[in-house]
């Protein structure tokens, strides 16, 4: 897998102070993207155990209490990001006590795969549907489109 990002402090990208990581490789190219730059599989930076392993130490550090991990992309649930994603939510969700863990993809709760449902389940929370640029609304919050749904399974 590769990624595009790693905010070790986001404020941006869900609620409270959290780990974020933009990964690479998404199927869905939504007309109006903000972030282009992370559709290709190949782009961005090779993600690695040292980066996963920074990501833990991150979320557990106390100087800076984080609420949990974002992740975004490009698609997490890009069918050759799944093996990575998994083995992360697993470590977050065995190593970081009582962080949450939410997800943005362009694909439907409906429309996942089993190896994607495997994921969600160590999701918190789930923004799911594709960028649907005429129902783009800046007010919303957490998504960009009125056409994606936030499902909260565990909050």
């Amino acid at each position: 897998m590769n990624y595009h990002q790693y905010h070790p402090i986001d404020v941006v990208n869900g609620p409270g102070t959290r780990c974020t990581l933009f990964v690479s490789g998404c199927v869905h190219q939504c007309k109006g993207c903000y972030n282009k730059g992370t559709w290709s599989l190949h782009s961005g930076h090779t993600y690695n155990e040292q980066l996963e392993q920074q990501i833990i130490t991150d979320l557990n550090d106390m100087r800076i209490k984080r609420r949990g991990l974002s992740l975004s992309g490009g698609d997490p649930l890009h069918p050759q990001n799944l093996a990575s994603i998994l083995q992360l939510v697993k470590r977050v969700k065995t190593e970081c006590v009582g962080k949450d863990i939410w997800l943005w993809t362009g694909y439907t709760l409906n429309e996942l795969s089993d190896a994607q449902r495997q994921v969600i389940e160590y999701v918190d929370v789930l923004i799911d549907g594709k960028f649907e640029q005429d129902k783009a609304d800046p007010s919303l919050e957490w998504r960009g489109s009125a056409n994606q749904i936030i499902h909260q399974f565990k909050l």
